[in-house]
């Protein structure tokens, strides 16, 4: 809980132009040139809070994560899945389930109305998962527009999210899909029908000639074999032992063998920028993909958005940057926490099940629930963060009852506290409290330590917000409100109720609050006083 100096409550300028402000050179794609042309956009800083639709095929058996090259993988619990479902993957691959994927019943407009109400200021599409389906009108011949459900699916939800005055975002996981598809290629080490190769290894073009993908490649879908396992063997553990040292590393570097997927992946990142103008984009790498490529994919989103507006004033985010690269983008922790008050804006994205859809958490009451989103999002947004957040959609493009519940729950706390939220900057310290959080990716679980004993802070028009983590049965003390570090308190209101009585010394300040009202979760108490005192 280091003291930071947030004078200009935002990030300082760098060169002679920044995000927000008039730009009339040309941004140029290597590191020092975007790292003296950027500086995060205030919008993005006010917004805080966004909601995801992480959507696509992989939703459609409703069976959760990484479906697609899962149902490879003898032995898995998807490909067990896959077996009983739809048949074996040499017979019936995850091609076919794409043609099952029909959206029916997706009604993106009343989605987007409910996530607004729920507090979203902005609005992520999925754009392309590790499928390597598009879910927009694309160069990919693999696009949602073709096939499964001929919409184009981050069209309407743009439109959705613009009529609703959202800001909006497309998520892009392509890069993956060159290695992440060659499970595809493998086979059964054992079984009745050990070593007959998957549909990727055996599907041409010829193949769909009279069905519904008559005049598309297999091949373009998954990839191609650059990495496939090769014959012989003869057990499980040998193949995945394979695919764990060949595919299933997490690779950001461009293919010497598939060098076409790099091309074809810039010419389809350039073209949802282009079609689509998102303020948002979500890379899920770490750093950039494909080295000069994917600098060349972020230099042309900059300079979009200047030929459009004059201001480079949209956000791309990426996973473990250094120093010198969140100069340029904004980093993302997928499903983790930050240990400390960034000098930066970043942003964390988690979900409240798994990315897709899960049908085991209805049935078991499993998902994440709203005290814990919003604990996440008081923490993240004391350490000057945003939390974007997954609700994750059944294949029919509908949300169940017990996401409804949880969002709406959502957003009854932003109506009453989102003061304490929007708009908001970090104070001179994140908070206060009992619990550690480590920083890191995918370490989420310590959410479930925090309690109302842990305190964190944002600052707002002269006034100093103190958030406690649940709502306490006894006095709250905070020692690092003592009046030596912030002089005198006019007024101390908890929001949605009213003035509350403190105890203010040299030692901290004490809080006694009322009993919590059904439904209540994190108290905010605004205080007032000297305005010079308060602010960061």
């Amino acid at each position: 809980m280091k003291r930071r100096d947030f004078l200009a409550g935002s990030l300082a300028l760098t060169g002679s132009a920044a995000a927000g402000a008039q730009h009339n050179g040309t941004i140029r794609p290597t590191w020092s040139s975007l790292a003296d042309s950027y500086v995060a956009p205030e919008w993005f800083r006010d917004a805080k809070f966004g909601i995801w639709g992480h959507w696509g095929p992989q939703c459609q058996p409703e069976a959760g994560d990484w479906y697609g090259r899962q149902m490879y993988q003898q032995g898995n619990s998807f490909y067990d899945r896959h077996i009983g479902q739809y048949g074996h993957p040499a017979d019936t691959g995850f091609l076919d389930i794409i043609g099952t994927w029909k959206a029916e019943r997706w009604d993106p407009a009343a989605l987007v109305r409910r996530y607004k109400a729920a507090g979203a200021r902005y609005f992520v599409s999925m754009a392309c998962h590790h499928d390597n389906l598009d879910l927009f009108d694309s160069p990919h011949p693999w696009n949602s527009t073709r096939v499964g459900p001929r919409r184009d699916i981050v069209g309407e939800w743009k439109q959705a999210a613009r009529a609703e005055g959202l800001r909006f975002g497309v998520s892009n996981h392509a890069s993956h899909a060159w290695h992440w598809w060659q499970t595809a290629y493998g086979y059964d080490p054992i079984g009745p029908r050990a070593g007959q190769r998957y549909d990727a290894a055996r599907l041409t073009k010829a193949d769909g000639r009279g069905k519904w993908w008559d005049g598309l490649d297999p091949q373009d879908l998954y990839t191609k074999p650059v990495m496939a396992p090769p014959d012989g063997f003869t057990t499980v553990e040998q193949m995945e032992a394979w695919l764990a040292a060949t595919s299933g590393r997490w690779m950001e570097f461009a293919p010497a063998a598939n060098l076409a997927f790099v091309d074809g992946w810039l010419r389809r990142q350039k073209a949802l920028v282009e079609r689509y103008d998102p303020d948002l984009v979500y890379l899920d790498d770490y750093g950039l993909p494909f080295g000069p490529t994917g600098l060349e994919a972020l230099a042309h989103y900059y300079n979009h958005a200047v030929e459009r507006s004059g201001r480079a004033d949209v956000v791309l985010t990426g996973k473990v940057l250094s120093a010198f690269q969140r100069k340029a983008m904004v980093e993302d922790i997928e499903r983790g926490f930050s240990d400390r008050l960034r000098d930066e804006p970043w942003q964390t994205c988690t979900c409240i099940g798994d990315w897709h859809y899960n049908r085991d958490r209805f049935v078991e009451k499993s998902y994440v629930p709203a005290v814990q989103v919003l604990q996440r999002l008081a923490d993240v947004v004391s350490k000057n963060g945003n939390l974007l957040l997954s609700v994750p959609i059944r294949g029919d493009g509908t949300i169940d009852a017990e996401e409804e519940r949880i969002v709406d729950a959502i957003g009854g706390w932003m109506r009453v506290n989102g003061d304490a939220i929007y708009g908001t900057r970090p104070w001179r310290i994140y908070g206060e409290g009992p619990t550690d959080l480590s920083g890191g990716m995918h370490n989420e679980g310590q959410a479930a330590k925090l309690g109302a004993q842990d305190v964190r802070f944002t600052t707002k028009s002269g006034a100093l917000n103190v958030i406690l983590l649940a709502w306490p049965n006894s006095p709250v003390s905070i020692k690092s409100l003592s009046t030596s570090a912030i002089g005198r308190i006019e007024k101390a209101m908890l929001l949605g109720n009213g003035p509350i009585a403190v105890q203010h010394n040299a030692e901290g300040l004490t809080l006694s609050l009322p009993p919590a009202s059904p439904g209540a979760m994190l108290p905010v108490i605004r205080l007032d006083g000297n305005r010079l005192a308060l602010d960061a």
